[in-house]
């Protein structure tokens, strides 16, 4: 049996501090947090979840300043006691009976002024609030996402080396899946493309169609309610001189971001430096076909970068930028320092791309050619 890391009582007090400085900041009275991501970030990395895909679970935290109140039901309240150390945090259980719940919630905010994560009657949504709280990561934090790196690249290494061609893309999915929760985190993304799949689809869904000669594997893995994200691209065989091109261009697009990514810049100032990337590279408005990433944390993207952003860009924060340009992609997670950034899902042994920005040389994922 796996537990959670144990938490610092600082981690936890720093989490409980934004959240009373939110509270104060916004006039509230008391905090509800619904969504799995939430309540793995306030208990420092508890899973509440049972249908790994619902955004909400049974069980929420009700956090005041002279109170804090897990509900749940009787099916979970002993794992969470136990399983997830969340009676030593300090969490004061309210428990239901599965078949008759009761509205808790009511009884123990009555006259409070109540913020939420969701919309619900009655109560000041700060989704956003809260989803930048959580995107500022604490030194645990920091050392539970370097281990999730490691175990998504070496899960997706692992994959990568036991596929071959005539593989549909289900079992491509399959390979990948097993071979990072066997690892103990979670696919919660799981893309496969493969020849002209790749050119066609920025967000592939695994098919039936099989592996002739290149395939693209997309991830994002979760562990303690942390989420990274990497993308690697395999052709078997000499691989075109076009996409070979492509794959270069986009490296260095990928590495003008990274390099980018630094205090004192905000995310609008990257997403500008990618644009400026993409028109030098000769593909002026490939950004628009996709997203290019943002900061990571307890979603994909706790905040997805457009021309407009403002957010500041913190030390010890994540970040997973995903430069496309159509049939290549580029993406890994890392988290910034105080004085270099730190890429978390980098494989020693994959073939790389050396990318001089200014006088640094970063290195970017090439696409890996195999016999």
């Amino acid at each position: 049996m796996e537990t959670i890391p144990t938490p610092t009582e600082t981690e936890l007090n720093i989490k409980l501090w934004r959240i009373h400085n939110l509270l104060e900041q916004s006039g509230l009275d008391a905090l509800l947090l619904r969504q799995t991501s939430n309540f793995a970030w306030a208990t420092c990395g508890a899973s509440s979840y049972i249908n790994r895909a619902d955004l909400f679970s049974n069980s929420s935290l009700l956090i005041a300043p002279t109170s804090r109140h897990l509900l749940t039901d009787n099916i979970e309240a002993s794992r969470l006691m136990d399983e997830e150390g969340l009676a030593q945090q300090g969490w004061e259980f309210q428990v239901s009976p599965w078949y008759d719940e009761k509205n808790k919630i009511s009884e123990l905010t009555k006259g409070m002024k109540l913020g939420a994560d969701t919309s619900i009657p009655g109560a000041l949504d700060l989704s956003a609030e809260i989803a930048w709280l959580r995107s500022q990561l604490t030194p645990e934090e920091g050392r539970r996402f370097r281990t999730l790196g490691m175990l998504c690249a070496l899960g997706m290494r692992q994959a990568v080396e036991a596929i071959r061609p005539g593989m549909t893309e289900y079992e491509i999915a399959g390979v990948l899946s097993q071979a990072v929760e066997s690892r103990g985190a979670q696919a919660i993304v799981n893309l496969i493309a493969t020849d002209e799949r790749i050119f066609s689809y920025r967000h592939p869904l695994p098919t039936s169609k099989k592996l002739q000669q290149y395939a693209m594997l997309v991830l994002c893995g979760r562990k303690w309610g942390l989420i990274c994200s990497l993308t690697r691209l395999i052709h078997f065989g000499k691989l075109p001189d076009e996409v070979r091109q492509k794959g270069g261009l986009i490296a260095h697009i990928d590495a003008e971001m990274i390099a980018a990514t630094r205090p004192n810049n905000t995310l609008g100032d990257v997403f500008h430096i990618a644009q400026s990337a993409y028109r030098s590279a000769g593909f002026p408005n490939e950004w628009q076909s996709h997203h290019q990433g943002g900061s990571a944390g307890y979603a994909p993207r706790e905040i997805t970068a457009t021309p407009e952003s403002t957010q500041p860009i913190l030390p010890g924060q994540a970040f997973a930028w995903n430069p496309s340009i159509t049939g290549v992609k580029s993406e890994d997670t890392i988290l910034v320092g105080d004085r270099s950034n730190e890429i978390i899902t980098e494989m020693a042994d994959w073939p790389t791309i050396d990318v001089q920005i200014n006088d640094q040389i970063m290195r970017r994922p090439a696409i890996l050619e195999k016999e």
